[in-house]
């Protein structure tokens, strides 16, 4: 068992100060059978510790229905098997790039802009999904002999909300379910950022790619005293659909790790492995303001640029971050030997296509119920997370010729027209 604590300057190890080298890796990005290995990666790299959101959406698809609900508390044990710490980040948002922040879609469908708030019926979900999933996290906490040294207050609330009642309410419900181990919260290094997002006797950490100094000079005019930490150290970038790969130059990355580890902190490096949006879970954003710009959805690889790509290799990034890292280590230990890359999953298959189905065949052996409704409904109204929905409306005639616009579409459409002698388009 380990006493891990948030003292004045310094985070500490049974009241010795220790530096958190994290870093990044999605338990839920990753298949199982590579967590070990990916696990070794991060060791080789230098880091001591891995932090991993926890994804309500993926565990609970429908209202009480549990869905490998214990993954959470098996990528733990791994941890602990790998030598590292970790720290765990269970929402309720968790932004990610996930579909839908992690939140359910029956969730969000229902309570629209009361999820994210004080909101009685939306803190009833919360506790309730808290409830099945924190028992994995309590039991596994380092002053229970556990990897588990710190655990998430949402997730960048500032930049969403102020609702100050919402987040002390999720800090004493978090400690009322039995976390022991220090809480924090983590925002971009903005005061509006930080002063709607932070818990006053909660530890404030700060999101950051650049600017080490700058930021840090933010976060201490706010938050005098304890440790600082950057929790989350952008060294890569996720891709959009029809978007250029986003790549950072190697050098660039590892200058701006030297400049958090030189100005005494801690940091997690986003993402240490990015991995892959199994299944159609990447989510999507927008360019420019909130709810504004053009809808930008995230593509299925998450490969993140990170110092571990998408199939677990070493880059250029890794070798530089691993020998920043080697002279920040505690103790100053050789590095791990840097694993073998593991046997691939399987060998590709080639599938010849020999024959096609239209759209309509295909939603008739999908099946489905049809209904009747007055406006459009949307995917969350009908029951309906991910697929396809076919719409159908009647236009009488005759009529001239208007522009198609669809208002408030946020996914790929493919419009079937027909004057009633055949389609047009």
């Amino acid at each position: 068992m380990a006493d891990f604590t948030v003292g004045e300057t310094d985070f500490e190890l049974d009241g010795r100060p220790v530096r958190l080298l994290s870093g990044a890796l999605h338990y839920f990005r990753v298949h199982e059978g590579q967590w070990g290995h990916r696990l070794a990666m991060l060791r080789a790299m230098g880091l001591n510790c891995v932090e991993t959101y926890v994804p309500w959406n993926l565990h609970e698809p429908e209202p009480g229905r549990l869905r490998d609900a214990g993954a959470l508390g098996r990528f733990l044990d791994a941890a602990r098997e790998a030598g590292l710490w970790a720290i765990v980040r269970p929402g309720p948002y968790i932004c990610a790039e996930w579909e839908n922040g992690g939140l359910p879609h029956w969730l969000t469908g229902a309570l629209g802009t009361r999820v994210r708030t004080r909101d009685a019926e939306y803190l009833g979900h919360v506790e309730r999904w808290f409830g099945r999933l924190l028992p994995q996290v309590v039991e596994r906490q380092a002053d229970r002999g556990g990897p588990v040294i710190m655990v998430q207050v949402e997730n960048e609330y500032g930049s969403y909300g102020s609702d100050q009642v919402y987040l002390r309410h999720l800090t004493e419900f978090l400690r009322g379910c039995g976390v022991t181990v220090p809480l924090f919260t983590s925002d971009g290094p903005e005061e509006h950022m930080l002063t709607g997002g932070s818990v006053p006797g909660v530890l404030a950490t700060v999101n950051f790619g650049s600017g080490a100094r700058e930021g840090f000079e933010v976060l201490r005019r706010y938050q005098p005293s304890g440790p600082l930490m950057c929790m989350e150290f952008w060294c890569g970038w996720f891709d959009h659909w029809g978007a250029e790969h986003v790549v950072r130059d190697p050098a660039d990355a590892a200058a701006a790790l030297q400049e958090i580890l030189e100005c005494g902190a801690s940091v997690n490096v986003y993402m240490a492995h990015g991995g892959t949006n199994f299944a159609g879970w990447s989510g999507a954003n927008r360019s420019g303001q909130l709810h504004d710009g053009e809808l930008q959805p995230t593509v299925t690889s998450y490969d993140y640029d990170a110092p571990i790509d998408e199939y677990g290799r070493p880059t250029e990034k890794f070798w530089l971050f691993r020998e920043v890292l080697a002279s920040y280590r505690d103790g100053g230990a050789p590095l791990p030997d840097v694993p073998a890359a593991p046997a691939a999953l399987g060998a590709p298959v080639r599938a010849e296509l020999t024959g096609w189905a239209s759209l309509g065949d295909a939603l008739e052996v999908l099946g489905g119920a049809e209904t009747e409704r007055a406006v459009p409904p949307t995917f969350e109204e009908l029951g309906v997370d991910r697929g396809l929905v076919r719409y159908r409306v009647d236009v009488p005639g005759p009529r001239q010729a208007y522009p198609l616009g669809v208002t408030g579409l946020r996914d790929r459409a493919v419009v079937y027209a027909s004057t009633g002698r055949g389609p047009v388009c």
